[in-house]
């Protein structure tokens, strides 16, 4: 069977790291090495919902393959390997007046999406013990950066990262970002902020975050460390730590407690802090206060979460990644100047009724007291969000899974919004 180029590259980068290590080596290195590979089909449309806007709607629909490697390590006290992941996104469908999902790159002329676009990244990891440093291609998942993976291909940083757990309960992570790949492109790039301030209309927006004079706007250097200590099994504290050179560091602090009540009764509380400064080039001063309580019963979740803004900013992340926020929803993330916000959520997994794989989600956030300037009315915004998807259980299409995604929001500053994702995957495991 002849192999994609997507797939021969994998391979390669695999093989040739594993022929630089010694023989005696190579066994644990092959033998706890896993590959698989994720085909995923991706259809969206965004209605902008406003007469005589530049662009009525976005709609899209793309093929991706995901390629991914993760190796075992070498003998001895110092364990080596390498991971590696291949991605390729096809166009199926689009056009100039219809762009811009974020499934596909385009051209920002004549707003035409490309064809096809692919990436591919290696990572090589060593362990001591019970700490990992990789350097490379990451996709980390942290309350101080985490890599958004809610289109057709996964954002991607390139850097370094330690992960160490010595202690029991006890998670240790730092590390340096210099480069970002984002989810509708194949180029290594400078990392920006999310929503500052817009060169084109000499605006700061909602968000209230500005450059000073002369500054550049973007950075090749994000540093993060965090400590996790699980205390029990029922709570979780964090700390978390990132700063974004020269545009803004941020302190994060999280505790999660789930109290046991009776059989398949659960009452979650997850609260969140952050303190987000300034760092040379910006005006960046943000307190963000979260909390979100659940109520499981069997099948069934109920959740009520409040999120609240102060300061002369609003909050502040890189670009495109998924913010450490309570509210952070599908389309908004409710984290405005002084903007405050409630949700109200309820979920229901159907295995609770003999139908394992089917899930429903819905849920409403609310957001006000926006500052949109002196000369300007209180900032208002709702979302609404509902979510159903099943992965068959068993023949000829298990393991296939099916999603629908849904989404309106309006507000009174930027467009309305009505937003539907049909998203089906299916993860083959070659070894």
């Amino acid at each position: 069977m002849s192999k994609s180029p997507l797939a021969r590259g994998v391979a390669l980068a695999a093989l040739g790291t594993s022929l630089t290590l010694p023989t005696i080596s190579q066994a644990a290195f092959i033998e706890d090495s896993k590959a698989s590979v994720e085909l995923r089909n991706f259809y969206m449309n965004r209605d902008f919902r406003q007469d005589g806007a530049s662009q009525a709607k976005a709609e899209e629909w793309a093929q991706g393959f995901l390629l991914r490697f993760e190796s075992g390590y070498t003998e001895g006290t110092v364990g080596f390997g390498v991971d590696a992941i291949g991605t390729l996104g096809l166009k199926l469908d689009s056009s100039p007046d219809r762009s811009g999902t974020g499934l596909l790159p385009r051209d920002p002329g004549d707003k035409r999406a490309v064809d096809d676009y692919s990436e591919f990244g290696a990572t090589a990891k060593a362990k001591i013990s019970n700490s990992t440093l990789k350097i490379g291609t990451l996709l980390p998942k942290l309350p101080a950066i985490s890599a958004n993976d809610s289109r057709l291909l996964p954002q991607t940083f390139q850097g370094g990262w330690l992960n160490s757990q010595e202690i029991s309960g006890l998670t240790f992570d730092a590390g340096q970002i210099n480069r970002v790949n984002n989810r509708d492109s194949s180029n290594n790039e400078t990392m920006v902020m999310t929503n500052s301030y817009n060169a084109k209309t000499g605006s700061s927006g909602v968000r209230g975050i500005d450059f000073k004079t002369g500054a550049v706007g973007d950075s090749d250097e994000f540093n993060f460390a965090g400590l996790s200590y699980k205390w029990t099994d029922q709570l979780t504290t964090t700390y978390n730590y990132g700063a974004l050179e020269d545009l803004y560091k941020q302190h994060i602090v999280n505790l999660v407690h789930v109290l046991p009540i009776a059989d398949k009764q659960s009452f979650k509380t997850d609260l969140r802090f952050a303190r987000s400064t300034d760092d040379g080039d910006t005006n960046v001063d943000n307190k963000a206060y979260g909390a979100m309580f659940t109520y499981a019963l069997s099948g069934h979740s109920f959740g009520l979460g409040y999120q609240k803004m102060s300061g002369d900013t609003g909050y502040a992340y890189i670009g495109g990644t998924d913010p450490f926020l309570v509210n952070y929803v599908q389309i908004g993330d409710f984290a405005n100047k002084d903007e405050k916000s409630w949700q109200a959520r309820y979920d229901f997994n159907f295995a609770s009724v003999g139908i394992p794989g089917l899930t429903f989600m819905t849920r409403y956030i609310s957001g006000d007291n926006i500052d949109r300037g002196a000369a300007a009315s209180e900032g208002k915004e709702w979302e609404r969000n509902t979510d159903i998807a099943y992965v068959f259980q068993e023949g000829p299409l298990k393991n296939l899974g099916v999603k629908w995604r849904n989404a309106t929001t309006r507000t009174n500053f930027t467009n309305d919004l009505d937003e539907n994702r049909l998203i089906v995957s299916y993860t083959l495991s070659l070894w």
